[in-house]
């Protein structure tokens, strides 16, 4: 297996490889979640509300007709619990 060829019948090499990418990147998505709590702490700091900065940029993920959609079953919801 050192020479990374295969070893029941998988390419110890690619596998590795594949490994070690995964790896890699798990740890920029803890470095990036980590900058983005830091810019949420900022953020919290000069004031702004950082649960509805989250629901905003839910909001903008969303393509416009289901925002749309969404806006208007909270309406519908809204009307008939008189809130």
């Amino acid at each position: 297996m050192a020479d990374g060829g295969e070893v029941g019948g998988i390419a110890a090499a690619k596998l590795k490889q594949f490994v070690e990418k995964i790896e890699r990147l798990e740890a920029e998505k803890t470095d990036l979640a980590t900058d983005i709590r830091e810019v949420y702490a900022e953020a919290k700091g000069n004031g702004f509300d950082t649960k509805i900065m989250r629901q905003v940029i839910r909001l903008r993920k969303m393509e416009e007709p289901d925002r749309k959609e969404q806006d208007e079953l909270l309406d519908l919801y809204r009307a008939a619990l008189e809130i």
